[in-house]
């Protein structure tokens, strides 16, 4: 007697095989390459970011502008922010990768 249920469970669990490999498509190094370009382009976008953001700062609190020392303390810690996940994105990415990997 078969139960349709069961059937779903036991389609649901399947395990296809699949995992990452490298060197599975031609043009990997290439993407690679970008990439790290792209991450390295963000790093340095990031570090003018922070300097006009400190600058800012540091004019509206000096002139007594308060709207511009509130923008540039914004834009400090925003581009403070985009530095970490930029610096940490490789770790995050292989963080949660590794964790997935582990789910059965």
């Amino acid at each position: 007697m078969s139960h349709p249920l069961a059937d779903r469970v036991l389609q649901l669990a399947y395990d296809p095989g699949i995992s990452p490999k490298g060197g599975g498509l031609p043009g990997l190094s290439v993407l690679k390459s970008v990439v790290s370009s792209i991450n390295m382009f963000g790093i340095i976008a990031v570090v003018g970011a922070l300097a006009v953001s400190l600058g800012v700062w540091a004019w509206g609190h000096h002139s007594g502008g308060h709207q511009a020392e509130a923008n540039g303390k914004k834009g400090t810690y925003v581009a403070a922010g985009a530095a970490l996940g930029l610096g940490a994105a490789n770790g995050i990415v292989a963080f949660f990768s590794n964790l997935g990997s582990q789910i059965r």
